[in-house]
């Protein structure tokens, strides 16, 4: 009689996690261990855009190498995130010499640990196994986590706050073509960074992909709860570095829905605002591939809301203006008017700005924009690392670099920086 896996939440806030491996797999599993307070140790002589931006961050240690035995040592839990059979015993070899639990994603078999199919809402996790079939796992998953969408009542209730059942079907059919889940792309907007924050619609397409294609922005979490089989592309634009070129991302969506997989290009904020979600609808409709659009929340409002900041606010400002800050002012490829921005009364949002924040605000200034205007830069926003700081427009930029943020980062200028008096604080979600 075989033996059943014994379920067990693990505790691992400061405890050593390896993970073993750099590609789609472990870019799927590390934003879970991060999200558990894990310390993360990455061993891998490559990794994916996407986990460079978490190593760049400092949110886990890279050791750009193949894996050594002693990359274990003070490890509580091994996740093995490589393909290669003979690489993943010797891991899995070493972690049983040490006692370590090990995760295998190429032989569950061989491994002394299992990852559950996973959901959260609110405080409550639910992790199904599936006595080793992951699409058995991820159906009842799926299945509850349609429940607690549904119900209602305090025993879910922690800080998330229970509504009226929500209208799904508010997605646009873009290109209504062939019918069923094969053949066509799904632009989906993932929000701001809180995984929570995805439409119902959106993560549904999510749960349904064959194909999922994702930016550096996109919350980890969403990736973790990916059906197994699900092919990751990490089309990751980590600002002024490694970076897919957008005509081979627009030929992976078309390629792979003209094979007949459904495929979700999943994008942080919203896939219009920014994110050439227009570049990438032509792209299909020239290759004839039916586009579902599902808009997501944007970071544009939502950053500023996070920090307490409303964009609009009665008797202070009656429009806001949302610019691209990622072409600098003076160059001629921008199409920025900063001259006229100087002179609106009303909020000023600059997304992609931080690195040539010093001389937007210099523009700004230039052109008439009070030096004592209100700015706040909001890093991160709704997430763990979020950090806000306040200042004016003459000293913002060196703030900002005295306070080492870095981006993903809203800038937001106007008088509504002050008009709630700071309710969020300065620093924290």
């Amino acid at each position: 009689m075989s033996a059943n896996p014994y379920p067990l939440g693990l505790w691992l806030a400061g405890l050593r996690a390896v993970v073993v491996g750099g590609g789609a797999v472990a870019t799927r599993r590390v934003p879970a261990l991060l999200d558990a307070g894990a310390d993360v140790l990455l061993v891998t002589p490559e990794l994916t855009p996407a986990l460079r931006a978490h190593a760049d961050a400092g949110r886990l240690r890279w050791v750009p190498r193949r894996f050594v035995p002693d990359d274990l040592d003070g490890a509580w839990l091994v996740q093995v995130a490589v393909d290669d059979p003979a690489a993943a015993a010797e891991v899995s070899s070493a972690a049983a010499e040490r006692q370590i639990f090990c995760v295998r994603a190429d032989d569950r078999r061989a491994a002394t640990a299992w990852t559950p199919a996973v959901t959260r809402y609110g405080p409550v996790t639910v992790a199904v196994l599936g006595g080793g079939d992951p699409r058995r796992a991820v159906t009842v998953r799926d299945a509850i986590r349609t429940l607690l969408h549904e119900r209602t009542g305090p025993f879910l209730s922690d800080s998330v706050e229970q509504g009226p059942p929500v209208n799904t079907r508010s997605a646009v059919d873009v290109l209504p073509g062939r019918t069923g889940r094969g053949g066509r792309v799904a632009l989906v907007g993932a929000g701001p960074g809180d995984p929570e924050l995805i439409t119902l619609k959106g993560w549904r397409l999510l749960t349904e992909a064959d194909v999922v294609v994702a930016d550096r922005l996109v919350p980890g979490l969403l990736l973790d709860e990916l059906r197994s089989g699900v092919e990751l592309v990490d089309a990751s634009k980590i600002p002024y570095g490694p970076s897919r070129a957008q005509e081979e991302i627009n030929q992976i969506l078309v390629d792979r829905a003209l094979a007949g997989a459904f495929v979700v290009r999943l994008k942080g904020g919203d896939p219009y605002v920014f994110g050439r979600g227009g570049e990438e609808l032509l792209a299909c409709a020239a290759a004839g591939v039916p586009v579902t659009v599902v808009p997501g929340v944007t970071s544009s409002i939502a950053a500023p809301a996070a920090a307490g900041i409303p964009v609009t606010h009665r008797a202070v400002a009656h429009e806001f203006t949302v610019v691209s800050g990622h072409v600098a002012p003076d160059s001629p490829d921008s199409l920025v008017r900063w001259d006229a921005l100087a002179g609106l009364r009303g909020t000023l949002v600059i997304l992609m700005g931080l690195r040539n924040l010093p001389a937007i605000t210099a523009t700004l200034l230039t052109h008439g924009r009070p030096a004592d205007t209100p700015v706040a830069v909001v890093q991160e926003a709704t997430t763990g690392a979020q950090r806000i700081i306040r200042s004016t427009l003459g000293e913002v930029a060196a703030d900002t670099a005295a306070a080492g943020l870095r981006p993903p980062a809203v800038v937001v200028v106007g008088d509504v920086v002050v008009a709630l008096g700071g309710l969020l604080g300065t620093e924290g979600r």
